[in-house]
């Protein structure tokens, strides 16, 4: 229940930003039923949050109202860069990331909204930069 109380905390610090929710669709190792989890609790507190979900590419954007059908890929492949790259570009202050941080990131890419990068608990990689909440 920590994590659900942490992100709570997040929401609420950030009800005024611009808002991103990206899923790492590169394999489905993550219960499928705790990120469906994440995208209602997400929705309900800020229902103009972007949904994005990428691979080693960003496969879609919606808005959380919509329904969100999550469609995951078993390559394994992961990048981040191309998540962050639309992140820059459509101004998202606040980002939160479900993956088990195992992709790519372009070194010099430059990210300029702050991540939270929600990690499935059976997982405890080092984040490059951003903040850690494992997830249960």
């Amino acid at each position: 229940m920590r994590w659900q109380r942490e992100l709570l905390k997040i929401m609420q610090n950030n009800k005024e930003k611009r808002l991103a929710l990206v899923i790492d669709t590169s394999n489905n190792q993550t219960d499928q039923e705790l990120i469906n989890n994440v995208i209602k609790f997400v929705g309900e507190m800020n229902p103009d949050t972007t949904v994005v979900q990428a691979d080693f590419k960003v496969r879609s954007i919606s808005n959380i109202k919509e329904e969100t059908k999550i469609k995951y890929y078993t390559h394994g492949k992961s990048s981040y860069t191309e998540a962050f790259e639309w992140a820059n570009e459509a101004e998202i202050e606040t980002l939160l990331y479900i993956t088990d941080v195992t992709g790519f990131l372009y070194e010099e890419l430059e990210v300029k909204p702050y991540v939270y990068w929600l990690i499935p608990a059976q997982f405890k990689p080092k984040v490059p930069f951003g903040k850690l909440l494992n997830v249960i």
